[in-house]
């Protein structure tokens, strides 16, 4: 059937109620002419007439209606697809900009190590009897400010997302600094991420409603390069794959002075593999968590005497875990254990320990991946919609080589409470105790920190689509 055009109906119409108006008009003058009209009559056909004119008007406005916009085509030889990009259209992309403003301050009764005056890091605890002396000191900062964006782009292949994300808390070189630091550079398409973002080994829901910045010192808690896949993100189960940029740390223990250590380098010839997976239920969820790495080193000094250069496997399984306990309390648990994933810790020496290897001569000392058991325990408490308490432990233990320093860390312990006061959703307002404490590994030396803070945390977030 053809096309309907708009213009031949209108000019078809046009000529229909020129023909009836004309037809009005002779009967009117003969009705005038005749010598007895007969107006009931005359009426009846006036009637009759604007009956034929609203169903006039009527067609047209349908031919209106059916007519195709100019340059579309007149029929869809798939409907299927056209409905599909419709509802493509209709899911538009969107762009979320937040952060907050935070001010900490408070009292050190102990001491620690300057660079790290405003956390608590038993690692960071004094090794030695007036290291960093002398005790107490009152400390500021706005290192915990941060800055985010996200986006989220409809694509065919799914949502693309990305987030960038930085604050101003200095580490490595720029330890003690207030300076910009990058959080997050990640994005994903689908099942599949790339970027530097949180590593699946390790649990962010575990880490407690607390002010002090760096966190429990037993948890695995590490931002890393990687390429993940994601085959199941439901409702009631994730499961995560990545590869991971690989990195670790040593040192020569009561060998380090000695000049055949300086030749040895380390050595990355394959990435770490991570993965988790968590099942999520109403009470709460369960994860489990995995780890596999490689540690190579060589030593560039070595000959046919010796030769210092080695490797070895590191491993490690993090269970971890938050129970909705009653409609006030929740518990964040963890339990992480393995060899050489000092690296992946929130808190946490060396990867790689010396160890003595008598009766060989091209040998004498060795590398070993040095076991770590870490603890995390915390209870997260709503007083009400305005006031808010965080209460825990956790715990970091090494299995220490046998050449490793006296004064080397061996054991951490942390802990602390607060009270947050909420007086708008945005605004936090809060004072936190806090504890640390370092035990050496075999001198018998160790050391606490008792430290009281007040914190002023403003958030903000601003979202767009288009």
């Amino acid at each position: 059937m053809k096309p309907i055009h708009l213009s031949r109906g209108i000019r078809v119409a046009s000529a229909v109620l020129l023909t009836i108006f004309l037809f009005a008009i002779a009967m009117q003058a003969q009705s005038q002419d005749s010598a007895s009209p007969d107006l009931n009559e005359m009426k009846a056909k006036l009637q009759q007439l604007e009956q034929e004119m609203q169903s006039l008007k009527g067609q047209i406005s349908a031919v209106q209606q059916s007519q195709p916009a100019p340059g579309a085509a007149t029929s869809t030889p798939y409907p299927a697809a056209e409905k599909s990009a419709k509802g493509r259209e209709e899911k538009k992309s969107s762009i979320d900009l937040y952060g907050f403003i935070m001010l900490d301050s408070g009292y050190d009764f102990k001491t620690n190590n300057p660079d790290w005056f405003d956390v608590i890091r038993p690692t960071k605890l004094p090794s030695f009897k007036g290291e960093f002396a002398p005790d107490g000191k009152v400390y500021y900062g706005v290192r915990q400010t941060r800055f985010g964006v996200k986006t989220s782009t409809p694509t065919p292949l799914g949502d693309l997302k990305t987030q960038f994300e930085f604050e101003l808390f200095g580490t490595g070189v720029d330890a003690g600094q207030t300076t910009f630091r990058l959080r997050h550079a990640y994005g994903e398409l689908g099942q599949f991420g790339a970027g530097q973002t949180w590593s699946p080994f390790m649990d962010i829901d575990v880490f407690p409603n607390s002010l002090e910045y760096w966190g429990p010192n037993g948890m695995v808690f590490f931002r890393n390069l990687q390429f993940r896949w994601m085959p199941i993100r439901s409702d009631r189960l994730r499961l995560t794959f990545a590869v991971e940029r690989p990195g670790a740390s040593a040192d020569g223990g009561v060998y380090s002075d000695r000049v055949e250590l300086q030749g040895i380098k380390p050595k990355f010839d394959m990435p770490d593999f991570s993965w988790s997976a968590r099942a999520i239920r109403g009470w709460g969820y369960v994860q489990l968590a995995g780890i596999f790495r490689k540690i190579s080193w060589v030593d560039l000094n070595r000959g046919p005497e010796q030769d210092l250069s080695g490797d070895a496997f590191g491993w490690g399984l993090n269970l971890s875990s938050n129970l909705k306990l009653g409609k006030k309390d929740t518990g964040r648990f963890s339990v992480v254990y393995g060899d050489a994933i000092q690296n992946y810790m929130n808190d946490a020496p060396i990867d790689i320990g010396v160890e003595n290897n008598p009766g060989n001569p091209r040998t004498p000392i060795k590398g070993v991946a040095l076991p770590a058991l870490g603890l995390v325990s915390f209870l997260d408490h709503n007083w009400s919609d305005k006031f808010s308490t965080a209460i825990g432990y956790s715990m970091l233990n090494i299995d220490n080589s046998n050449a490793q320093k006296p004064s080397d860390f061996h054991q951490g312990h942390y802990a602390l409470t607060n009270l947050l006061y909420h007086p708008v959703p945005s605004v936090t307002i809060g004072s936190e105790f806090q504890w640390g404490r370092r035990v050496n590994f075999s001198d018998g030396f160790n050391d606490n920190d008792y430290r009281i803070q007040f914190s002023f945390k403003y958030d903000w977030k601003k979202g767009f689509e288009f």
